[in-house]
């Protein structure tokens, strides 16, 4: 059993909401945690003991030294030390993620991100392929928005695919942009979610910012651009090929997508499927898998990303079962 010291100014971040931390650190670790004051009483493999006394201790000292650690980045950074017992909190604390006007610190909830970030700094087009809730759209648009701060570039374009509205546009009613904008609506959430509403809608209107079905990039050549693509499974063969060969001087493209997801009717070919085969050698080209262990949304979302691998591969399973049998 080891005994690990819990500083005073700690307890209440690491502990959590009726040890709710604990518990979770519990299932991480695959250990047995008992409180008795100041102190946890750890009971488990020693690697898996010596790995809570890390976490422990690294954000004990974050805590004393100001910084603001909630429940959800606990969790985040104890999934980190997991992965990688050499990470440093505090230079991940200090150096991670984007600082952004009015808006709390976005920082990587995991190695991925981290890592997909640094790609983002360091490549000119970069690929995040992986599910829901892993924060592949939502840091690629804040690094878009630190970029345009920083006069890195001079607009930002976030692109999305309208799978369906190539049968259903005409039958909404508005003019173009009124019939698009329900498609587009998760990347303006996003945005608004980066910067003050009224200072987005300012930079929409001038064009400094475009919000736009990926369409709307045919025949032009995107200069001093941060591009997003979102929901790039979505795209056809023709589109990817099309959009990755707008990019002009000073940009940068960053691509994401899920393919457990694609919405594309039957028969047609995936451009964010295709692309990994067709472009995945390039140097130059960067690309970040993201699985379950990256998703920082409720709880809940990572168990059902889970449930649904398992599902998907049992079917495939009885699916080459059956087709055998015939």
């Amino acid at each position: 059993m080891t005994r690990i010291d819990v500083p005073e100014a700690a307890i209440k971040t690491l502990f959590g909401s009726y040890d709710e931390n604990l518990r979770h650190l519990e299932s991480l670790l695959n250990v047995r945690i008992r409180t008795q004051g100041h102190e946890l009483l750890v009971e488990g493999q020693p690697a898996d003991e010596a790995t809570l006394e890390r976490i422990v201790g690294q954000l004990s000292s974050l805590v004393e030294e100001g910084f603001t650690i909630s429940n959800t980045d606990v969790k985040a950074v104890s999934q980190l030390l997991t992965q990688d017992s050499g990470v440093n909190l505090r230079a991940y604390f200090q150096k991670g993620g984007q600082s952004l006007p009015g808006r709390r610190r976005v920082v990587p909830k995991s190695l991925n991100q981290r890592r997909y970030l640094e790609a983002i700094d360091q490549h000119d087009i970069v690929f995040g392929i992986g599910p829901a809730g892993t924060g592949k759209t939502y840091l690629a648009m804040a690094q878009a928005v630190a970029w345009l701060l920083a006069k890195k570039v001079s607009r930002i374009i976030l692109a999305r695919p309208a799978v369906e509205a190539g049968e259903k546009l005409g039958f909404l009613p508005g003019d173009l942009q009124e019939k698009v904008n329900p498609y587009l609506r998760p990347l303006y959430d996003a945005l608004y979610d980066m910067m003050d509403v009224e200072k987005a809608a300012r930079l929409i209107e001038r064009g400094t910012i475009e919000v736009a079905p990926i369409a709307f990039m045919r025949g032009r050549t995107l200069n001093d651009a941060f591009v997003v693509l979102d929901e790039a499974q979505n795209t056809t063969s023709e589109q990817m090929k099309m959009f990755l060969t707008r990019l002009g001087f000073g940009s940068k493209a960053v691509v994401t997508g899920d393919i457990t997801q694609i919405d594309l009717p039957g028969g047609r070919v995936s451009g964010l499927v295709e692309a990994i085969k067709v472009v995945g050698g390039i140097d130059g080209i960067s690309f970040i898998h993201f699985d379950d262990s990256d998703v920082v949304r409720h709880r809940l979302v990572q168990q059902i990303v889970r449930a649904y691998e398992s599902f998907s591969n049992g079917n495939s399973g009885n699916s080459r079962n059956n087709g055998s049998a015939t």
